[in-house]
């Protein structure tokens, strides 16, 4: 992530929140990216370290570095059991502390969104990648109302009390993905949509993992008893509940890859 951060107080809850969500869209982007093993890795702004984790667990690469720059984020990545072979460091994706084609791969996972300067992160994931290596990212569709937590954040939006926006939501647009990616010179520029569907048992269940998320909780937090139960049954009626009172929700994510063109 850039310097702008989530304050990340309880790793377990974020990983409540978003990891059932993030481990089904890494999952599916990692597949389209097909990588062959024993790759030198670079998870930009690795987080938590989920996206470093499933890599490690799936791909095998010969390297894998994360960094991120928020300490406790780097701490609950360096205690995650797969993720123990990687390592990570804090820093900026706008300045990557590394040399020239120092990687044969580097990716945003659900990063994008926060970099001020997208552009800047996008160059220097280039600029450390080797020549004919991939450079990729995917992100929830924010610009197109894709985030997990979407019907949260709109209700409360409609209420008058806007949760805190990503500085760089636009670039979550596939529109967008595709111009930054040839704007860093890169080749074969290919972008795709992923579809993630959850089943919730009751709108309870969905209702609690979807407020623990770092931007929604403190605006929550600030409202009155009242006006939280208004904002959750306007949530409700936003959303689908079947006869057995389950909740299925979508959530949408944009993905981008292309490759680091030969020297000269």
């Amino acid at each position: 992530m850039s310097q702008t951060q989530i304050r990340f107080e309880d790793g377990d809850a974020y990983e409540r929140s978003m990891g059932a969500w993030s481990l089904v869209a890494g999952t599916e982007f990692l597949d389209w990216l097909a990588p062959t093993p024993g790759l030198r890795w670079l998870d930009v702004g690795c987080g938590s370290g989920a996206f470093t984790e499933l890599l490690i667990a799936r791909h095998a690469p010969a390297e894998a570095h994360g960094i991120d720059p928020a300490p406790a984020q780097l701490a609950y990545a360096r205690a995650r059991h797969a993720a123990r072979a990687a390592h990570f460091q804090q820093g900026d994706a706008m300045a990557l502390p590394f040399p020239d084609d120092r990687f044969d791969a580097a990716a945003m996972a659900l990063v994008i969104h926060f970099v001020p300067d997208p552009a800047r992160g996008v160059a220097e994931m280039a600029r450390v990648v080797r020549p004919g290596g991939i450079v990729a990212a995917y992100t929830w569709d924010m610009a197109g109302g894709g985030f997990p937590f979407a019907p949260v954040r709109g209700e409360l939006a409609a209420r008058g009390h806007a949760t805190l926006a990503p500085p760089s939501a636009d670039a979550s647009d596939l529109g967008a993905m595709t111009a930054l990616w040839t704007a860093a010179g890169l080749r074969a520029v290919e972008t795709r949509a992923i579809t993630v569907r959850r089943r919730f048992a009751d709108f309870e269940v969905f209702w609690e993992t979807s407020t623990i998320n770092g931007r929604i909780r403190p605006t929550l937090a600030a409202l009155t008893a009242e006006e939280r139960d208004r904002v959750k049954d306007g949530v409700r009626a936003r959303l689908t509940v079947a006869a057995d009172g389950s909740v299925t929700h979508m959530a949408r994510a944009n993905a981008v890859r292309g490759q680091v063109p030969p020297a000269g």
